[in-house]
C-alpha cells in the first residue's frame, strides 16, 4: 500500500465527482443526519478539514459532501481504491475524527455507512455540455447479486431508448453484500427531474422495476432511531423516500489521470 500523503494541500472543486473514474474500486456512502439544517454545512465543513489538515492515504482518492435540499442530512459520497485500505483508516483513525466533530457539533446520527461498487452507468449519447445541478438517489432492496444486476441493466435499457431530458447521468451502484441497489442520478436541475416524473418515462420505468423478481424500493437513508443511542434525545427528522442533493464540495485527493498520464 502506498504511503500517506501528508499534509498537501486537496483540490477543492464545486463540481461533481468523476464518478466513474476506473481507479475508485470501492465507493462508500454514508448519510450524517443533522438536528436541523442549520448543522449541514458545518458538518460537511468538519469532516472535509479532517481530511486536509491530516495524512490522508493514496487510496483515498476523493471525497464529496451533498446537503440534502430538505436540510435534514448530509450524504458523504467517498471514491477509495479499496476496502482494505478504508478498513485501515476506520480501524486507526476514524475513533479519533469523530470523536472530535461529535465534540464540536453534537446530535449527528448515523445510519451507517454502505460499502458499493459502480455496475454500470447511462449518460446520454449526445452530451448536454451542462453541469449537473441536482443529485436524486433512488435505491432499492435486492435478493442478491442477480436481482442487482438485473435492476441496473433493466433501467440502464430503458433510458438509453427513453433519452430522458435533463438527465445527464444514472449511475448505478450495487452494495458488496447484494442487498441493496443505489442509483445516483445528475439531473441539469429541479424542474428537470420534476418533469420527468410527471410523464410517461416514469410510469414505465416503475412498471419495468416492478416487473422483476427480487427487487423492491427502499429508503435511500435509513433512519436511526432515536432510542439507539439517545433516549432522551430529539426524534430523528422524517426523511424522504428519494432524496435530491445540491453539491456543496469536493475534494479530490488523486486526481484522475488521462489516457496520456503514464501507462
Amino acid at each position: 500500500m502506498s504511503p500517506p500523503t501528508e499534509f498537501t494541500e486537496l483540490t477543492e472543486l464545486t463540481d461533481f465527482p468523476d464518478i466513474r473514474r476506473d481507479d475508485a474500486g470501492t465507493v462508500l456512502i454514508s448519510p450524517w443526519i443533522v438536528p436541523d439544517a442549520s448543522f449541514q454545512r458545518p458538518a460537511a465543513d468538519s469532516v472535509l478539514a479532517e481530511w486536509e489538515h491530516r495524512q490522508r492515504p493514496d487510496a483515498m482518492l476523493s471525497l464529496t459532501a451533498f446537503l440534502s435540499t430538505d436540510g435534514s442530512h448530509v450524504l458523504h459520497y467517498a471514491q477509495w481504491t479499496d476496502d482494505d485500505a478504508h478498513r485501515e483508516w476506520g480501524r486507526t483513525r476514524r475513533p479519533a475524527v469523530v470523536g472530535r466533530i461529535d465534540a464540536a457539533i453534537p446530535g449527528i446520527r448515523r445510519p451507517g455507512l454502505v460499502r458499493y461498487r459502480r455496475y454500470r452507468s447511462y449518460v446520454p449519447q449526445r452530451p448536454v455540455g451542462r453541469r449537473p445541478a441536482l443529485l436524486v438517489t433512488p435505491a432499492f432492496a435486492t435478493a442478491g447479486a442477480d436481482a442487482q444486476r438485473a435492476l441496473a441493466d433493466t433501467v440502464v435499457d430503458l433510458l438509453t431508448r427513453e433519452q430522458v431530458p435533463g438527465l445527464l447521468g444514472a449511475h448505478f451502484h450495487l452494495s458488496q453484500d447484494g442487498e441493496r441497489v443505489l442509483n445516483v442520478a445528475e439531473w441539469t436541475d429541479t424542474s428537470a427531474w420534476r418533469e420527468f416524473v410527471d410523464r410517461g418515462a416514469s410510469a414505465r420505468l416503475r412498471a419495468a422495476v416492478d416487473a422483476l423478481k427480487g427487487v423492491t424500493p427502499a429508503p435511500a437513508v435509513p433512519a436511526e432511531p432515536a432510542t439507539a443511542t439517545d433516549p432522551g434525545g430529539p426524534e430523528a427528522p422524517q426523511l424522504p423516500a428519494v432524496p435530491r442533493y445540491q453539491l456543496y464540495k469536493s475534494l479530490i485527493n488523486i486526481p484522475v489521470r488521462t489516457p496520456t498520464e503514464g501507462t
